[in-house]
């Protein structure tokens, strides 16, 4: 009986022991697995680089001391985004701005919106126009996507520019806010007009003829470029071009004389968009001419436009700070993008001014976004989906750093590392999660692409001023 008892033990013993052992194989076998997981991510070299060179973000004064270092005495700091309606973004835009201005002596900010628009919110932060407060000077932006500057963080940005222009002494030059982009058709012919009348009611007169071949286009520019390219319309190119060649040649003489006229300066602008706008709308029906080139070609002439009125007025070496979408301000060169023959106004402005440009991207790995689901519709505060894997937003995510400024310039292992095609996101005014990799990724160098780059692992929407 005993020994009967005993074997039983024995056997239920051995199975447990059996039990044990699996059980302890199959931890051991699943540590072993986890290990090798880890051993064969092929991102974990260039993430414990990443994570050795960055500069944490923590709200600090001093945060943007690196990269104050390394911008220097340049001229021209292109400040990015990956989207469109990120709160962080304009956030720290303005904090980078603001240092710039009171610590580099930068005297213009230019943003991603149309030029009329925003030279109303230059009157009033240089104290000009009409409008009593920074709410009615962004009034302007109506057409769509009015959020992208219509919301709180760019008007607390407008009130800080004003604080600080009237802040400085009687006599001193006043920091400005333009816009250097050509959707405006329409508002730019009546503001050339409207000047010329003040002036010269000759030249008005020949500016409203010329400019009447876009009269049946008011309300629909693109209905131009459409009609022009379907052969049921009279292209107005010619026309356009003789006014910009008239307000040119104002400006020359102004400029012969050694006198500034700002409200000139921003007539001879207008007619820049009314030339560019022409032959943009033009060109998105065509098939042989890229718009997006004509549109980023506009920008960098306006920012050299402006730097050189800036110049002769002030008496001094301009310097600018421009807010735009990284897709702009990040190097084309540097993109897939650049196969198709695409260039934008970073590589542009890089390549005019190489020893005086800083290019700063922003990135985020998931969040909330403002963002409308097709043009025209209303704006949504939309879910960012975590990044794809094989993004740049996706390695940024693993360094386990929530916020950082990241310095790519001559970095050694960490640059060439950088300096491969990876995945990067750009989300505009319109954001499709469901066609997401199709929709809003392209391969793009980035340790060539910018200067630096400032990454919030999860970031928050804009809220805008209705």
């Amino acid at each position: 009986m005993f020994r009967i008892v005993f074997a039983g033990f024995a056997r239920q013993m051995l199975i447990l022991g059996l039990i044990f052992s699996a059980n302890t194989f199959g931890f051991a076998q699943k540590k072993q697995n986890k290990a090798q997981e880890v051993k064969l991510d092929p991102d974990a070299a260039v993430v414990s680089l990443i994570r050795e060179a960055v500069h944490p973000l923590t709200n600090s004064e001093r945060d943007y001391d690196p990269l104050m270092e390394i911008i220097g005495d340049a001229r021209f700091v292109m400040l990015g985004e990956a989207t469109h309606g990120t709160h962080e973004f304009y956030r720290e835009r303005a904090r980078i701005t603001r240092r710039l201005i009171e610590e580099k002596g930068f005297n213009a900010v230019v943003i991603e919106a149309d030029w009329t628009d925003a030279y109303r919110v230059n009157r009033f932060v240089r104290g000009e126009g009409i409008d009593k407060n920074a709410e009615r000077a962004l009034s302007g932006f109506e057409r769509f996507p009015q959020w992208m500057w219509r919301n709180k963080d760019f008007r607390d940005f407008v009130n800080s520019i004003r604080s600080y222009n009237e802040s400085r002494s009687a006599g001193t030059n006043k920091v400005g806010i333009f816009g250097m982009d050509l959707y405006g058709l329409t508002e730019s012919i009546d503001a050339v007009v409207n000047y010329l009348k003040t002036v010269e009611p000759e030249a008005a007169r020949r500016a409203r003829k010329r400019y009447g071949c876009f009269a049946r286009f008011r309300e629909n520019p693109q209905l131009y470029g459409y009609e022009i390219n379907s052969g049921t319309a009279r292209s107005c190119q010619k026309e356009a071009q003789q006014q910009f060649d008239e307000l040119q040649q104002l400006v020359a003489k102004q400029a012969r004389n050694a006198k500034s006229n700002n409200e000139l300066f921003n007539a001879y602008q207008n007619a820049r968009v009314v030339k560019n706008a022409e032959a943009y709308y033009r060109a998105i029906y065509s098939r042989n001419i890229s718009s997006w080139n004509l549109r980023d070609q506009h920008m960098a002439d306006t920012l050299n436009a402006l730097a050189s009125h800036i110049e002769s007025g002030e008496g001094k070496p301009a310097k600018i700070v421009v807010w735009a979408h990284n897709s702009h301000q990040g190097d084309a060169r540097m993109t897939e993008r650049a196969s198709a023959g695409e260039h934008n106004v970073g590589q542009l402005i890089r390549q005019q001014h190489k020893n005086d440009t800083v290019l700063v991207g922003f990135t985020t790995y998931t969040g909330y976004v403002r963002a409308a689901s097709e043009w025209n519709a209303p704006d949504e505060r939309k879910k960012v989906r975590p990044a794809l894997e094989g993004s740049y937003s996706a390695l940024f995510h693993k360094t386990g750093v929530p916020n950082f400024l990241l310095l790519l310039r001559d970095k050694g292992n960490l640059s060439r590392e950088l300096s491969t095609f990876r995945l990067q996101r750009a989300i505009g005014v319109i954001y499709l999660p469901r066609t997401e990799r199709a929709s809003h990724y392209f391969l793009a160098r980035i340790a060539k692409q910018f200067d630096a780059v400032i990454h919030f692992d999860v970031t928050s929407a804009v809220e805008p001023i209705h």
